[in-house]
């Protein structure tokens, strides 16, 4: 078995895979439960036969290959679901670069070239609804009947529901965009979460007395706009924080910007890399008539963001370390 959690990459030589292991395959964006539902059944395969477990994924999301000039509002950037998938149990990811190679290649190709020609793989866990190859032609049903000629164990898994409503990427979109976080949270069997570099302001904040750290997010995440409860990530320290996500309207009404402030916290965050994990919705983004307005606004956003935090103590992803 390897140790950690290791990438394998189009790039890795031959030499470095291990043979045999038992793969999830799927574009896995989020991690949500029906993605997991897909790597617990490789992890119990992986076990049975004493095999290494890992995820076989595409990047870029073939979605952006396919349809480059459409908004791709992606759950997680490509760091960010390999840290979920590390924190899954898995023994490491396979990353295929889905180009225009990728792209023509058969199902057939697919599975012989690269599953048992350069992984070896000895089982296959997939959802009911993926496909692969040129055309989509790969399917689920595709794999149950190659697998015993080819000594490949495959594994299909059903859809998972959350009241009678199919788990996917989709739904959890459309969640987040209309502020549905618990709806969100419950899908993903964890806490929503970015991650990105705190840049500079305009320190209008620090004036209202609330100093945030700013992050930019994707040009694409259709998060709605409003004020939520979040909590942060600083390598292993952990802070309750309230945050704004949305156009300053009061102001400026410029680019979308996360604004987060950290309760009781004292420091500086210029340049430093958190996460933060949307933990509930508080209120939709609004216009204020005074300054004075605003921040008895803030202050009762905050006493109701911690209210929420409090509820959740434990509340954050599960991520786990890449090497």
């Amino acid at each position: 078995m390897t140790t950690g959690f290791t990438v394998i990459r189009d790039s890795t030589p031959a030499a470095d895979i291990p043979r045999g292991a038992v793969v999830a395959m799927g574009n896995f964006d989020g991690v949500h439960l029906g993605h997991r539902a897909v790597i617990d059944a490789a992890l119990r395969m992986g076990r049975a036969h004493g095999k290494p477990a890992f995820a076989v994924t595409f990047e870029p999301h073939p979605r952006s290959f396919f349809s480059p000039n459409s908004p791709q509002f992606r759950l997680s950037d490509e760091t960010n679901k390999l840290r979920l998938l590390a924190g899954t149990g898995l023994d490491g990811a396979v990353v295929m670069t889905f180009d225009k190679t990728r792209a023509g290649t058969s199902a057939q190709d697919f599975i012989h070239h690269d599953l048992i020609g350069r992984l070896g793989v000895s089982g296959i866990a997939v959802g009911y609804d993926f496909h692969f190859g040129k055309g989509r032609a790969g399917s689920p049903s595709l794999l149950v009947s190659e697998g015993p000629r080819l000594g490949i164990e495959v594994d299909v898994q059903a859809h998972v529901d959350i009241e009678e409503r199919p788990v996917s990427s989709s739904a959890i979109r459309m969640a987040l965009a209309e502020g549905q976080i618990d709806e969100a949270t419950a899908m993903l069997g964890g806490p929503w979460f970015v991650s990105g570099a705190v840049i500079h302001g305009d320190k209008r904040g620090r004036d209202l007395g609330y100093p945030t750290a700013n992050i930019r997010l994707d040009k694409n995440c259709s998060l709605k706009h409003g004020i939520y409860a979040v909590r942060v990530g600083r390598g292993a320290e952990r802070f309750d924080a309230v945050a704004s996500f949305g156009r300053r309207p009061t102001f400026d009404n410029g680019a979308p910007l996360l604004e987060v402030f950290l309760f009781d916290f004292k420091g500086d965050l210029y340049g430093a890399v958190l996460d933060v994990a949307f933990i509930g919705f508080i209120r939709d983004e609004l216009k204020f008539d005074s300054i004075d307005a605003l921040i008895r606004q803030m202050n009762d956003d905050s006493v109701r963001a911690r209210a929420r935090l409090a509820a959740a103590p434990d509340a954050f992803p599960k991520l786990g370390v890449i090497d």
